[in-house]
């Protein structure tokens, strides 16, 4: 393994960190509430960051959304890369890759992703969508969907033709309730996709139509009509995990990568206050108990950072990568939630400020830790997967 990046990745890095650094401000935060910051995000797509994730990488992407987390920034990276276009890159046919990816290689289309398939949703016989998500990230900036079925099936779903409704639990990410009744469904991928039996456990304006991704897989995390692709000129199938799995792997990984930012973010802020508080004329940071809690925050962190890089090394690489993805969820979920508990913590009664920068952090490390599934759950998973000996180490 080598987490070393690239050329290409460093620079992207390098650039997305200056703009999340000029433009996601505490002022300007503040001004997004629960929704995006447009000018953000038109700044992030002229700079061609959503389009390099192509080339780049998942590892690239997780490199990206540790800079949007060390800021909190408001703008719907990690869903629409990881739902959108690696999604429509890894397991469209080529005419579908063609129609779906420049729009949202442009930011003019965003992606988001209805996981997981718990039974909210039902594919009919004739390739129509109904039932309902509870909550689904940035549905209100979204232009289409990733849905997982009941089946297990993905389908992208134009949001125009869904209904969304506002969601009582207050969220950072534009967060909404996705409403299908009987939307047309177009299956993306074609014909011949691998469909195997078990996986990996029972575990939302305008836009371009649902399209199905067609695997049955895990937990969690327009136009009319149906284009099933078949016939002769039907691609032949994809060898490597199945959509779903491969997506689902995919998304727990970046959004790992965006708590490790979060955490970060989290625990420069601590640090920097520490260092300029004093008690009794001496910094807070001299003290050994504050001393100890930074440590500890930084050590979750860094096994955060470290084991999203393996997954998304992996991922790039071809190999198997469930089991890692799982790994780096229960780092994010569980590490993740202790992280920015001590980061607020160490702000003292500064924390308690909801107005505060670091209760932004709090905020998200919160609910990254409830979208990748809370600890437990990701860990029970993780071992029903390493006894059915369903993937190498």
């Amino acid at each position: 393994m080598d987490f070393t990046p690239t050329q290409e990745q460093a620079a992207a890095r390098d650039l997305a960190g200056e703009i999340f650094a000029d433009l996601a401000t505490p002022e300007r935060l503040a001004a997004a509430g629960t929704g995006s910051d447009a000018e953000l995000w038109k700044a992030l797509c002229a700079a061609g960051l959503p389009g390099a994730v192509e080339e780049i990488g998942l590892l690239g992407l997780v490199l990206l959304l540790e800079e949007q987390g060390r800021v909190t920034a408001q703008v719907p990276f990690a869903a629409s890369c990881v739902y959108g276009l690696l999604a429509v890159a890894a397991h469209g046919t080529p005419e579908q890759r063609d129609r779906l990816l420049p729009p949202l290689r442009q930011g003019s289309a965003v992606a988001t992703g209805a996981f997981p398939a718990r039974g909210g949703v039902v594919a009919s016989a004739d390739g129509r969508l109904s039932g309902e998500v509870a909550w689904v990230p940035w549905l209100r900036d979204a232009t289409q969907v990733l849905v997982a079925a009941a089946d297990r099936s993905l389908w992208l779903v134009r949001v125009a033709d869904a209904r969304v409704e506002p969601v009582e639990l207050t969220a950072p990410w534009a967060a909404g309730r996705l409403v299908l009744d009987g939307v047309p469904a177009e299956r993306l991928g074609g014909v011949g996709v691998e469909r195997r039996p078990g996986g990996l456990g029972e575990r939302r304006p305008s836009g371009l139509g649902a399209e199905r991704l067609g695997e049955p897989g895990a937990e969690r995390l327009g136009g009319t009509g149906v284009d099933r692709h078949e016939g002769p000129g039907a691609e032949p199938p994809r060898e490597g995990p199945g959509a779903y799995e491969d997506v689902l792997a995919s998304a727990r990984t970046a959004f790992a990568g965006l708590q490790a930012g979060v955490c970060a973010g989290s625990l420069a802020r601590a640090v920097a206050h520490t260092n300029e508080r004093e008690q009794f004329g001496r910094p807070l940071a001299a003290k050994q108990a504050v001393q100890l809690r930074a440590a500890d925050a930084h050590m979750d962190t860094e096994a955060i950072r470290v084991t999203a890089y393996e997954a998304a090394w992996r991922r790039d690489a071809g190999l198997p990568c469930a089991t890692h993805a799982l790994t780096a969820a229960w780092w994010a979920s569980e590490a993740g939630t202790r992280v920015v508990h001590a980061g607020q913590h160490l702000h003292g009664g500064t924390g308690a400020d909801l107005d505060h920068p670091v209760h932004r952090h709090f905020l998200w490390g919160r609910q990254l830790d409830a979208y990748l599934g809370g600890g437990s759950e990701v860990l029970e998973e993780l071992g029903e997967l390493i006894a059915q000996g369903e993937e190498p180490a």
